[in-house]
């Protein structure tokens, strides 16, 4: 369904994303912030199905800077580049591609979110509190299980925010999650249980198909709110 389009950032680096478009008039834009696994088979299925659900989608290649088409899947080897790969990444840098990505979708005037996940997912919530340095002002920002959060908790978000967490979360610990409870009373926060993290990506052993489609479900209702 979609196709690769080339970005320039304003920092002059050159980058991918991948881009699909709804048939017919699209409801609003969103930027999907990859896992630390590129925008890989997983990541663009997201973007499908967005387009799917009457948005356009795009997500920027932020591995790009790193080595340009680095996709990985999650057998062991290929986790293990991630996590020496996580280990490397600056959220502020990565926003610097998610700008480039959000006014690519944004030259059609449509409202439009910011989705990331785990990784993106804190990249998310950093565009709703940093964005408007780069000119990114979002409607909104879900963000699923962002790793790291609590780093950034006091800080406040521009724009309405939904967050996704499974109960069972090993890598975003409760104390993320309550930092932005505390600081921030209006975000919507949603936690499930009998699920851990990245349980939203059917490609991954971790996911758990009820919460999964639950967490999905709200962030529609969420985007067509806040973008229609």
């Amino acid at each position: 369904m979609g196709s690769w389009v080339d970005l320039k950032a304003d920092d002059g680096h050159r980058l991918e994303a991948y881009v699909a478009t709804p048939e017919g008039e699209a409801i609003g834009a969103v930027v999907v912030v990859q896992e630390i696994f590129g925008v890989n088979s997983s990541i663009r299925a997201v973007v499908d199905g967005y387009a799917r659900e009457g948005f356009v989608a795009i997500a920027p290649a932020l591995f790009d800077r790193l080595e340009p088409n680095l996709e990985l899947g999650y057998g062991p080897e290929d986790v293990k580049k991630a996590f020496g790969i996580y280990a490397t990444l600056d959220p502020n840098v990565s926003l610097v591609d998610v700008a480039a990505a959000f006014h690519y979708v944004k030259r059609a005037g449509k409202r439009t979110a910011v989705v990331g996940f785990c990784y993106g997912g804190l990249v998310s919530w950093v565009a709703g509190v940093r964005g408007a340095s780069l000119d990114v002002r979002p409607d909104c920002c879900v963000c699923y299980y962002p790793g790291r959060i609590g780093r950034f908790s006091a800080e406040e978000p521009a724009c309405q925010v939904m967050l996704h967490r499974g109960l069972e979360d090993d890598h975003v610990g409760k104390d993320q999650i309550d930092a932005v409870r505390s600081a921030h009373p209006e975000v919507e926060i949603f936690e499930y249980e009998g699920a851990g993290h990245a349980f939203a990506n059917p490609d991954r052993p971790s996911y758990v198909e009820g919460a999964a489609r639950l967490a999905d479900e709200r962030t529609l209702q969420f985007l067509r709110a806040n973008l229609a």
